[in-house]
């Protein structure tokens, strides 16, 4: 059985709940949502400010060289993070908003305020949030990335999300930028198949007018 066959009941309650939610499935293809269910909160977050309002394949490359510091590791310790200079990080391409960020979350995770993947496994997707986000820098969005794709969570919707926003604003009538409140009003009837639901949104093709119909 295929590794992604896990989402073959959600894929199945969106293509029922409308004909949009047919022709966007029909249009992407089974869902290949891919969570890195090893890393532990710590690197989750890291990577998300790495990526935060860049294109994949940048923040991919910001990532690449954060990790090029430190290759006798796996990914960057939160005490190498800690180190750093800030002249090093910012040769990454991280700028000084994001290097105070990555540097609090790695003071957050010495301290314990990042839960460890053991802990944060059976907190709340609320709690979680509502702790994290005390960290200077760290937004629900960024959170809500973490719940997804390292906690596997599977009924998170980031209605902060400007694919997720975009998605939705294409199939009702409020096609420019709905606000987040419409976007997580309208991620209800998707309730317990969130998660999918975000990962197709992301996958709209975005020309003008509706090409689902």
């Amino acid at each position: 059985m295929s590794a992604f066959a896990r989402y073959d009941a959600s894929v199945a309650f969106l293509r029922d709940l409308d004909d949009d939610w047919v022709g966007l499935v029909a249009h992407v293809g089974p869902c290949l949502h891919d969570p890195k269910a090893a890393r532990e909160p710590y690197e989750a977050l890291v990577r998300a400010i790495g990526n935060q309002q860049l294109t994949a394949k940048a923040g991919g490359a910001i990532i690449a060289r954060l990790k090029a510091l430190y290759p006798g590791t796996t990914f960057p310790t939160p005490e190498n993070i800690m180190a750093a200079e800030f002249d090093a990080l910012r040769a990454c391409g991280f700028s000084a908003a994001k290097i105070a960020t990555i540097k609090a979350i790695a003071e957050g995770a010495l301290s314990g305020l990042i839960p460890p993947r053991n802990v944060a496994g059976i907190m709340d997707d609320d709690e979680l949030i509502a702790r994290v986000v005390t960290i200077k820098g760290i937004g629900r969005w960024s959170v809500e990335m973490l719940l997804m794709y390292s906690l596997e969570r599977i009924d998170i919707l980031p209605a902060d999300d400007f694919g997720v926003r975009e998605g939705i604003g294409r199939s009702s009538p409020y096609r420019n930028s709905p606000s987040r409140t419409h976007c997580a009003r309208s991620g209800k009837p998707g309730a317990s198949h969130r998660t999918v639901a975000a990962w197709y949104l992301w996958r709209m093709p975005r020309e003008r007018g509706n090409v689902l119909k």
